[in-house]
């Protein structure tokens, strides 16, 4: 029997929804501003897995200009059903405040590495929709409803309509079928039909340390639903200690051994090394809200996790043989293909030729300067999620900027107002500089006192990210030979959903290639590779 280790998608994979088609086996999950939306990740035996598609990859599917961070693509619900896939998702245009501003939309593919459909609108009534397909052939859709009048809790219940193919729309009258527990809180329902009871999974506690997944059943589809005698299904809120934190926002998959397994999200804190385990917020997860796999059983038709409702750190697979994939992407991008990794993603929008091009400088990624990395409209920056506490990032950039408005360099973000930027840029007195720029909850430095001064002679600079645990420095070098550290000490927590201010955040770090022209000029860079090595 195969042993699984947890967590199975490592880095920023939140919400993950669960779909067999056949032997076959595919992960949705979240992708929030980042572009192309939505991941869907493809195993053979639920252990080894890949990056399959970003289904979400035109204009017309998804167009986030503007879009408040953490807004974009939350929660989308994978299934698979006449012949096809079926992706549901919301595009989330307000986070803040008394309103969630939200779209649901409906997309549909043959194949799961295919082109996707422009897609059907279905509500926008809140958010976390669930296409359930029922065993007579009809289909229903769930979310959960957001309550925006004042003194009213704002998850309000979950909604159930019929939805009509045929029609491509919402119809006949929906009802709520369920208001959750005292928990509250309640979202992220799917539906499912099992031994002639529905049984409405979903998540409760909100999205931090306190999250859970809570399941109820019905012999009627529109309830009423009774939760389950030990609820919650899963959670790691009792457990301060565990490594696995803020497990909930779950999916379920019967596999073609009939086994059962139960996947969610997930966090992993950094160590708090001295301070008190209790004490304030109980970590920082820069690698953000992760995906982990935990077996089911079954007793008296309810579904419980095999060794108890917290998660464990290794599980026992399902009885499949195991099927290693191929690396889909090498540790060094040399920019010799005319087609961008898809593990690299842009900020709220594709990247068009007049902004990216791996053609105008044959071998080299080419960024045309856009707008700072305050923007939440056209950023000039790629980047790829960080997957390990421990890393080493670089890349080699050319660049020859005439104003202290353009720059170009190597980032590490997690949103417009939490990031760090080594950058090629100018200076009056020396000339073309490195420049340490930092943002830390929209407070901003430049901590080097004396600039880098970078010599005429000097056509490319390599710049290189070492994090390590619980803290990071960037290093740069003129020959690749002799690398010079930058003496700033920056913190990996910063880059966290935990920091940031106000709360209410839900992506992970990042680290990449960025290019800036805030004089309107669109100067460019030119980036001869990108490597990430990880060391965990």
């Amino acid at each position: 029997m195969t042993m699984i280790k947890n967590p199975i998608l490592t880095g920023f994979n939140p919400d993950p929804s669960i779909c067999r088609a056949g032997e076959e086996y595919y992960i949705a999950v979240s992708t929030f501003e980042w572009f192309p939306g939505v991941g869907i990740y493809h195993s053979r035996d639920l252990k080894n897995w890949r990056l399959a598609s970003r289904p979400l990859n035109r204009l017309s599917q998804l167009d986030m200009k503007g879009n408040p961070d953490s807004g974009g693509v939350w929660a989308p619900a994978l299934s698979y059903a006449d012949g096809k896939f079926w992706l549901i998702y919301t595009d989330m245009k307000v986070v803040d405040g008394a309103w969630k501003d939200c779209h649901n939309y409906l997309v549909t593919s043959e194949t799961i590495d295919g082109e996707w459909s422009d897609p059907v609108y279905l509500n926008s009534s809140g958010f976390d929709p669930s296409l359930f397909h029922n065993d007579d052939g009809r289909k229903y859709l769930v979310n959960m409803l957001w309550d925006n009048r004042i003194g009213r809790h704002d998850f309000y219940g979950i909604v159930l309509q019929e939805y009509s193919d045929v029609e491509q729309k919402l119809i006949g009258g929906e009802k709520v079928i369920f208001k959750g527990t005292d928990i509250k809180l309640t979202e992220a329902p799917h539906l499912y039909k099992i031994n002639g009871y529905y049984y409405l999974l979903t998540a409760e506690g909100g999205t931090k340390y306190e999250h859970q997944a809570t399941i109820a059943r019905s012999k009627d589809l529109w309830g009423p639903y009774e939760i389950h005698p030990e609820n919650p299904l899963i959670t790691s809120w009792p457990h301060p200690r565990i490594p696995l934190q803020k497990a909930g926002h779950a999916s379920i998959v019967k596999t073609h051994t009939d086994e059962w397994f139960l996947v969610h999200l997930t966090g992993r804190p950094l160590p708090k090394e001295d301070q008190p385990l209790l004490d304030g917020i109980r970590g920082y997860c820069p690698l953000g809200r992760e995906t982990a796999i935990q077996r089911l059983e079954w007793k008296n038709d309810w579904p419980y996790v095999v060794g108890g409702s917290r998660p464990s750190v290794e599980i026992e697979g399902p009885d499949i043989d195991e099927v290693k994939w191929e690396k889909d992407f090498d540790e060094k991008d040399d920019f010799d293909s005319a087609v961008l990794n898809h593990h690299f993603q842009s900020l709220r929008i594709p990247l068009g030729e007049d902004i990216l091009s791996l053609t105008d400088n044959p071998g080299h990624l080419r960024l045309y300067g856009r707008e700072s990395l305050t923007s939440k409209f056209t950023q000039a920056y790629i980047a790829r999620r960080w997957q390990h506490f421990n890393f080493t990032a670089e890349t080699k950039v050319a660049f020859n900027p005439e104003s202290f408005q353009q720059a170009a360099g190597l980032v590490n973000y997690y949103n417009t107002r939490n990031w760090t930027a080594l950058q090629v840029t100018w200076d009056e007195e020396k000339g073309r500089i490195l420049e340490l720029t930092v943002c830390d909850n929209f407070s901003f430095d430049q901590p080097l006192k004396d600039k880098i001064a970078i010599p005429n002679d000097v056509a490319y600079v390599y710049l290189r990210v070492d994090v390590k645990t619980n803290t990071y420095r960037y290093l740069y070098s003129f020959d690749r030979a002799d690398w010079i550290e930058i003496p700033v000490t920056l913190y990996a927590y910063k880059l966290s959903d935990d920091y940031v201010e106000g709360g209410g955040f839900f992506t992970g770090a990042f680290v990449g290639m960025q290019c800036q022209d805030t004089s309107g000029k669109n100067l460019y860079a030119d980036f001869d590779y990108f490597s990430y090595q990880g060391e965990d």
